[in-house]
């Protein structure tokens, strides 16, 4: 879900600040292409993206978008649910994981992420990221089942161990509450607290 500017703008410059050029990165879920293309950007030729989308639509928009900005090189597109990252990334250590939870915009809004294989994968994410890596998970709650992510998340996080951890959610105080937030979980591999 997502499109450039305010949230999204907002975490890619989070994110963007722990990605140097050569790293490894993870587009969870794909959808229109803005975080796959951001992040083949910032690892640079030597670096390397997966992309994970279940729907071919958003791969098409992906690869399209890759193609106009000559970075399809540097991704593999994956049809695959963001679940079974792990079975899938080879190249490791990643630096970073982008999850853009919702619906592809423009398409059927019945495919939405699912908290059962979002916390799956946000899983899978701590468990293939680097030492000073970073996931960033972009939340949607104005949709049906977007409410039940967004709380299984937060037990999640609130969960995790903080000398592992560090867990920062950021919100628009002055917007809807149903207006869209971020996670950034950065895994400081034992300097927290």
């Amino acid at each position: 879900m997502g499109r450039p500017g305010g949230i999204n703008t907002i975490v890619h410059h989070l994110v963007g600040g722990y990605l140097q050029p050569g790293d490894v990165a993870v587009d969870a879920t794909a959808g229109n292409g803005h975080d796959t293309v951001f992040l083949a950007q910032k690892v640079g030729e030597k670096g390397f993206v997966y992309a994970f989308d279940i729907q071919l639509e958003a791969l098409d928009q992906t690869e399209r978008r890759l193609r106009e900005e000559g970075l399809r090189e540097r991704v593999q597109l994956i049809q695959a649910g963001h679940e079974e990252m792990d079975r899938y990334v080879e190249k490791r250590p990643v630096k970073a994981v982008m999850f853009n939870l919702g619906y592809l915009p423009g398409s059927d809004k019945k495919v939405i992420t699912r908290p059962e294989t979002t916390l799956k994968a946000v899983q899978a994410a701590l468990n293939l990221l680097a030492p000073g890596g970073v996931v960033s998970i972009t939340v949607y709650t104005g949709h049906p089942g977007g409410e039940e992510e967004s709380d299984a998340l937060a037990t999640l996080f609130s969960t995790l161990d903080g000398r592992e951890f560090a867990v920062l959610k950021g919100f628009y105080v002055n917007r809807s509450s149903k207006a869209p937030f971020f996670y950034l979980v950065e895994k400081t591999g034992g300097r927290g607290r």
